[in-house]
């Protein structure tokens, strides 16, 4: 398969990740929990896997437990472990790497989407913990600054747990109880479709003011 392909396939499954978690949990079951897990952690644990699905994900997996196709609150807190683990990892490895990954250059480590955390990081401190768990990219990124920064260990992990509480339980209970209406389940790929672009609205926004600053 080409890179478009992939890139084709990955699409199909962000906006249908509806119907891929369904035959996930009808060919897996159980593990279908672990799976989930493992997904969350890879997407707030590791900085070369920020392309994972995170928002979209949780909608849809609270869309499958309120069509009782998953437990709620086993899958509420298996993504809430998931993410508390997932960013403390992360942190850690910040604290193990320093500053000096600012200097090198790392082939599998986007610099630009590092310099975009630190800077959120710097104009938001702690609160960008939290505040950073519902804009991608710097979700996967902020925990890791904040490692790099050395920020104290238990605020952090006050700021880790309270912004994975609000996302994880957001999310997941948004998709319980919203996801199985009719007019969702009608249009649920343009739901998810709007997710993304929410999500990723910071973003753009943030680079457009930065492009004006320049230009001024």
């Amino acid at each position: 398969m080409d890179i478009l392909g992939i890139f084709s396939t990955f699409v199909s499954f962000l906006l249908h990740v509806d119907r891929h978690l369904f035959e996930l949990v009808s060919n897996w079951g159980v593990y279908t929990y672990a799976i989930l897990f493992l997904v969350v952690f890879c997407e707030t644990g590791l900085v070369v896997t920020p392309f994972l699905p995170g928002d979209s994900l949780l909608f849809a997996a609270g869309t499958i437990a309120g069509a009782g196709h998953l437990e709620y609150f086993p899958l509420a807190f298996t993504l809430l472990a998931a993410a508390i683990i997932g960013d403390a990892v992360n942190y850690r490895i910040g604290r193990y790497v320093g500053p000096p990954v600012f200097e090198r250059n790392y082939r599998l480590l986007n610099r630009q989407h590092l310099y975009r955390a630190h800077e959120f990081y710097e104009r938001h401190g702690g609160k960008a913990i939290v505040l950073a768990r519902f804009v991608p990219v710097v979700r996967t990124f902020a925990p890791f600054v904040a490692g790099v920064a050395a920020m104290d260990a238990r605020r952090f992990l006050l700021f880790n747990a309270s912004g994975a509480v609000v996302w994880v339980g957001l999310l997941v209970t948004a998709g319980y109880f919203l996801g199985n209406m009719p007019v969702v389940q009608r249009n649920f790929s343009l739901v998810i479709y709007g997710i993304i672009v929410v999500s990723v609205l910071p973003i753009v926004l943030e680079y457009m003011r930065a492009v004006l600053r320049r230009e001024r």
